[in-house]
């Protein structure tokens, strides 16, 4: 029942990944969210978004009707959106990167091909999975190149107007400055997914830091605990993902040891996959599984438990 479960909210977290990688690509030509440098206007949910400078330049506006327009409709709405998403770090940590970030689902995605073709989900590392099947290399790096080039568009599209930008594409029309940009950024972008996507991840994105340190912050925060009473039983554990053992570790898709303690798993973005592989190794004997997530008093306790233990 158990695996089931974790099966069941891997398919729903799947779902997600796919919906806002979706809404990703489709929100600046929706004008869902993007700002249009040559009109140096922002769009928000399909409506112009204003400040009232210009109608203060134009007297429309008192200075300190133009001051309130500024602290309602700007610094506002940013403070209570930054307020809303650390705070949901703060309980649940990188639940943004694990569930819904569009980077985070192609690290993912280019980490199975990778295993697929050489056994291993990062090139800097040993093989610990499956022997890899030579025929897949050249699908890893065309998905690659396609993300990286695809990345540099979608991007240009949310600052210069999406129509445009894909008519020059289609037309071979784009500006000099237009076609540097995607040239350079889909390089560079490719290169990052190729070769270090995780690292990226976890050593480079501000977001996810701000994430994890607001969820370092609180004790009872959602946690990934590891019965270590019971750490013979991880002596046996495989699955087809990992024959040779250490299945949470090897399922980790940002290359974490999952039964450390929460101060080295700075990085990890709650996506499940370590605990569905250790449910996987454990049914196989009957066993229950060594790591589950806690959180609240549980977690707590989790982390007094790991303070002593240091």
């Amino acid at each position: 029942m158990a695996n089931a479960n974790m099966a069941r909210l891997q398919q729903l977290r799947r779902a997600t990944q796919l919906g806002f990688f979706a809404l990703f690509l489709l929100a600046p030509a929706l004008n869902l969210l993007r700002f249009d440098l040559q009109q140096t206007q922002l769009w928000v949910l399909g409506c112009r978004w204003s400040l009232g400078i210009d109608a203060f330049k134009q007297g429309a506006l008192s200075a300190n009707e133009a001051a309130l327009a500024i602290l309602l409709r700007g610094i506002l709405p940013a403070l209570l959106l930054a307020a809303g998403f650390l705070g949901l770090a703060w309980r649940y940590g990188r639940v943004y990167c694990g569930w819904l970030c569009p980077h985070f689902s192609l690290v993912e995605l280019l980490n199975g091909l990778l295993q697929r073709a050489s056994g291993r989900l990062s090139i800097w590392e040993p093989a610990s999975g499956p022997r890899g099947q030579g025929g897949w290399w050249p699908l890893f790096v065309l998905s690659g190149l396609f993300f990286g080039f695809l990345w540099a568009i979608t991007l240009l599209t949310y600052l210069l107007p999406p129509a445009q930008i894909w008519s020059g594409l289609l037309h071979g029309s784009l500006t000099p400055n237009q076609a540097r940009f995607v040239v350079i950024g889909g390089l560079l972008f490719s290169t990052e997914m190729l070769l270090a996507r995780h690292l990226f991840c976890r050593f480079g994105c501000a977001v996810g830091l701000f994430q994890s340190l607001a969820w370092m912050a609180n004790p009872r925060a959602l946690v990934v605990a590891f019965a270590r009473e019971r750490a013979s039983d991880c002596r046996s554990c495989n699955t087809a993902q990992a024959p040779e053992g250490a299945a949470c570790d090897v399922a980790c898709p940002m290359r974490l040891k999952p039964r450390n303690i929460k101060r080295l798993m700075f990085s990890c973005v709650q996506c499940g996959q370590c605990l569905r592989e250790c449910e996987n190794s454990h049914q196989q004997r009957g066993q229950a599984a060594s790591l589950q997530w806690t959180v609240g008093l549980d977690a707590l306790r989790e982390t007094l438990k790991q303070r002593r233990q240091e």
